[in-house]
């Protein structure tokens, strides 16, 4: 129960890993909105944190998965997959203990992963 409680704790904007805050900046940096992060620890073993938000038009979308795996990138981090490209709905990107999904704005309200996943302890941006 300690360790529980120490985990939560340590879920704020300056404990986030360096990669998950590398993506923050660049999805900020092109004017994603509703930007919020999952933590996902004690509920999953298959990621760490979502990283969810959400653009105005498919271009949009596609202008915030740019900036952030060239971010990564540059730091020689790269997805383990990459979905939904095509059309720009739902981008995801996997990097393993993080993954960021860009939505549109009515997809975002269809899929409610933030509804979802209410459990987790969330931050927003």
């Amino acid at each position: 129960m300690a360790e529980t409680a120490l985990k939560a704790r340590k879920f704020t904007k300056r404990s986030l890993p360096r990669e998950v805050k590398l993506s923050i900046k660049a999805s900020l940096a092109k004017k994603a909105e509703g930007l919020c992060v999952l933590d996902l620890r004690e509920l999953t073993s298959f990621t760490d944190f979502f990283v969810i938000m959400h653009g105005n038009s498919s271009r949009q979308n596609l202008a915030i998965y740019e900036s952030i795996e060239e971010e990564l990138a540059r730091e020689k981090i790269k997805p383990f997959g990459v979905e939904g490209l095509e059309n720009a709905e739902w981008i995801l990107l996997d990097y393993g203990n993080f993954v960021v999904h860009i939505f549109s704005r009515r997809a975002r309200e269809f899929y409610a992963l933030e509804k979802l996943w209410a459990d987790a302890p969330r931050l927003d941006y």
